[in-house]
């Protein structure tokens, strides 16, 4: 049984994530050609526009990305507990080029690094830096079109490698698309304004429904002030994995996280700002048995776009 376990939190540690992403590097949540990620909940008070993203040929934008997460994973006799205590990310996004349904462009982390408390072991400190610099070079091109719909998305060589963690990858592609490229609706809105921007994210085979709600707060010329709310649920379901011999029930996966976004119309990246927590309850099946696995997860996100400072 405790063989049947590790291979379960093993698959785990892949498999509860907070986005998507294909084995192929395409994006699993690239726009359908013939619907729209968007419902308009409430159109907001008078006066109401249009909100458009106005990327110029050439815009390069650069940000910093700061995520912690601690996750623990139970069943009735055991316990594990992964922590990543703070990882920042130097990204630049750009430069933009138009195309004929929007506009495309590179992302890509320049530099990851580890925040090391002060006084650390430096043996430790040592192997929290090279665990963050393998994200070094990751990234990939984008297209999307003035609402912030992504047409289509390839990530680079550096971001298929066998060595990167496909779980860190995918929270990180999800947690960009939600608050540093915010789908906009099609209608004028005004102040107070609602959507929901839907998408389904196949995490190995498992669906999973989000739904992002963002609320228009304030606006002052091409800088837009939102609040965010993201949830995300799956149905029960199971998926077999022949050649680990496990098969994976799900009986709950839900995720909820609340943020503040500052979108600036005219960049490639936003201020934003995200807690959340996870919580996940599942049945793992072997030759030997099945256990009980449950899953609880904290997290924190933020974003800062760096531009202006240099």
């Amino acid at each position: 049984m405790k063989k049947m376990l590790t291979r379960g939190l093993m698959l785990m540690s892949v498999l509860l994530v907070l986005g998507s992403c294909k084995k192929d590097g395409s994006s699993a949540t690239a726009a359908d050609a013939n619907s729209d990620p968007v419902l308009l909940l409430d159109g907001g008070a008078e006066p109401q526009a249009l909100l458009r993203y106005k990327i110029a040929e050439g815009t390069t934008t650069k940000s910093n990305m700061d995520f912690t997460m601690a996750t623990l994973a139970k069943t009735s006799d055991s316990a594990s507990l992964t922590v990543v205590p703070g990882v920042r990310l130097h990204i630049v996004s750009g430069p933009a080029m138009a195309t004929e349904r929007g506009v495309k462009f590179e992302v890509k982390i320049a530099k990851a690094e580890a925040a090391i408390p002060q006084g650390l072991d430096p043996e430790v400190a040592e192997q929290l830096q090279q665990s963050a610099a393998i994200l070094d070079d990751v990234g990939g091109t984008v297209e999307m079109n003035d609402r912030g719909v992504s047409l289509a998305m390839e990530l680079n060589d550096r971001a298929k490698s066998p060595d990167l963690p496909l779980r860190l990858l995918m929270m990180i592609v999800n947690a960009r698309t939600t608050l540093s490229r915010v789908v906009l609706p099609a209608e004028a809105v005004g102040l107070g304004a609602r959507w929901e921007a839907r998408k389904e994210l196949q995490l190995y085979g498992f669906k999973v429904q989000q739904v992002d709600t963002y609320t228009l707060v304030e606006r002052v010329g091409d800088e837009i002030k939102l609040n965010v709310a993201v949830t995300q649920n799956a149905l029960p379901q199971t998926v077999d994995f022949p050649d680990e011999g496990i098969a994976i029930s799900v009986e709950q996966m839900s995720a909820n996280a609340n943020g503040e976004i500052i979108l600036n119309l005219n960049a490639l990246e936003s201020d934003a700002a995200a807690e959340g927590s996870a919580t996940d309850k599942l049945s793992v099946t072997a030759p030997e048995g099945t256990e009980k696995i449950s899953v609880d997860e904290a997290f924190e996100i933020r974003m800062t776009n760096t531009t202006a400072f240099e």
